[in-house]
């Protein structure tokens, strides 16, 4: 065995032993991922905020995350986000736990929190402070608001004793326009951290349901606090739809309350095109226009916002029926003809923009499918739910019409499948016997792009297409009462 060379006698006078290469440490467990879909309002926008039902669903953009442990000597916590240009460390013996593991604070994994700890928002910010510290402002709030999700779950549900990790975020979803990507990004924190604490035992095909929907309750409300970090008072609704996927039906009677959540599990997964306008835009200016159109032609402005509150419910009742099937076309056009009508109301409320409407003019003259805007509009992003007629040579004429204007084309799937994890962080090709690629730090952070992060750890598109390895807590979803209706109150 090799040796290394000891200068000098030992202190007893003996003549000194070789010293030998100590076996270097070997990580606490093995690299994984966690993964989790980017939503759309397919229906419902403007009604919901008086009251009226809104329908959100999972879209196959999504966001990853890669967790490789390091041996136990190497004691640092180091989140990454290349895609926004974040990368920060912190040492572990350094972070505030005892804060956070007092008696009067610590919560535990199966706790509900349902409002953050001002006094441990307050003990977070000096580690919060030093993140990105050279980003614009704009960019450090982004930046320092991500590592505050990232701590805030770490600090209330690790300890000090917890091992060295790199956490690798990479996401698919365009940022900043309002398709749910920091609540899937929470999502994959929440579910990594709980895996690493071993409190998830799962997905597997023989796992009980009730196991299975107690296990995405506690993903979902942790995700739940980690969006409370990002953005103060979020309504749940984003990363319920990041957790469970497929869609769900939200309803808030007021806003002193939280509000309620119907999962729509049988909700089909259907060709989806998404286009971003480039056109930025305010939330709260579009619902300030709103409310103004109500206040002065109350009674023109109700009957609209009562219209698309009945959109939203038969489209709910549609995809509900036995009677729908998403393989033929007269069942998607049902769909697609609400989605239209869900547009020309919104229109009359004035919150639609003539980038919006050049992308329905174009997807429509193609006879492509049935295009509306998503969110709050007046810019933003337009989504075309496709038709039979969506070949791959009429897409690609669109494509090249749509880049000439400007516009930022995506295609994905409506109603897929919702938090995803990959253990070990190997995706094979066929069976176990094959082995697999292994996905590391360098390759995950090399991949270029949306297609690179896709090609290289995508989960697949498609109930047909699921990449080999990944595996999801399917057809589950928020505990409902006997009416199918959930009272969100954990996010």
């Amino acid at each position: 065995m090799e040796s290394l060379k000891v200068d000098g006698p030992s202190r007893s006078g003996l003549a000194p032993r070789p010293l030998t290469h100590r076996k270097p440490s070997t990580p606490m467990m093995p690299a994984f991922m966690t993964s989790a879909p980017g939503k759309v309002i397919v229906y419902g926008e403007h009604a919901v905020v008086y009251g009226k039902a809104a329908m959100a669903a999972a879209i196959s953009l999504r966001s990853y995350l890669l967790v490789t442990a390091l041996t136990k000597s190497q004691r640092t916590i180091t989140l990454r986000f290349p895609d926004i240009g974040m990368e920060h460390s912190w040492k572990i013996d350094h972070l505030p736990w005892s804060a956070f593991s007092h008696p009067s604070k610590k919560k535990y994994y199966y706790d509900l929190v349902d409002k953050l700890d001002p006094e441990l928002v307050e003990v977070m910010q000096p580690h919060l402070s030093v993140v990105s510290p050279k980003a614009s402002p704009a960019d450090k709030k982004i930046h320092q608001n991500a590592a505050s999700a990232f701590l805030y779950l770490l600090l209330s549900l690790g300890s000090k004793s917890f091992s060295g990790c790199i956490y690798t975020i990479r996401s698919t979803i365009p940022i900043g326009a309002g398709l749910g990507s920091s609540a899937s990004i929470s999502v994959c924190l929440s579910s990594a951290i709980l895996l690493q604490l071993r409190t998830l035992s799962g997905p597997h095909p023989d796992q009980p349901p009730e196991e299975a929907e107690l296990q995405v309750e506690r993903i979902n409300r942790w995700a739940f606090v980690g969006e409370m970090c990002i953005h103060g008072n979020p309504s749940g609704v984003d990363n319920t739809v990041a957790t469970c996927g497929k869609a769900v039906v939200f309803k808030r009677g007021d806003y002193t309350s939280a509000p309620t959540v119907t999962p729509v599990r049988n909700f089909p997964e259907l060709p989806l095109l998404l286009v971003n306008t480039r056109q930025s835009r305010s939330t709260a200016t579009e619902v300030a226009k709103v409310a103004s159109l109500r206040k002065t032609h109350s009674s023109i402005i109700e009957p609209i916002l009562e219209a698309i509150d009945k959109i939203t419910e038969s489209a709910y009742h549609l995809v509900s029926s036995s009677a729908f099937d998403s393989k033929k076309s007269g069942s998607v056009q049902k769909l697609g003809d609400l989605m239209k009508i869900n547009h020309g109301l919104l229109a009359a409320l004035g919150v639609s923009h003539p980038k919006l409407e050049r992308i329905r003019e174009l997807v429509e003259s193609l006879d492509l499918g049935w295009t509306k805007l998503t969110g709050a509009g007046g810019g933003g992003s337009a989504i075309a739910l496709l038709n039979s007629n969506a070949t791959p040579s009429s897409l690609q004429g669109l494509q090249r019409q749509l880049d000439n204007e400007g516009f930022e084309k995506y295609q994905t799937t409506l109603g897929g499948d919702g938090v995803g994890v990959l253990w070990p962080a190997v995706l094979r090709s066929g069976s176990e016997d094959e082995g697999g690629e292994e996905i590391d730090q360098e390759n995950f952070l090399n991949a270029k792009g949306i297609e690179g992060v896709e090609m290289l750890v995508g989960v697949g598109i498609g109930a047909s297409e699921k990449r080999e390895g990944w595996k999801f807590w399917s057809n589950v979803g928020p505990h409902v009462d006997d009416e199918g209706r959930q009272e969100y109150t954990s996010g």
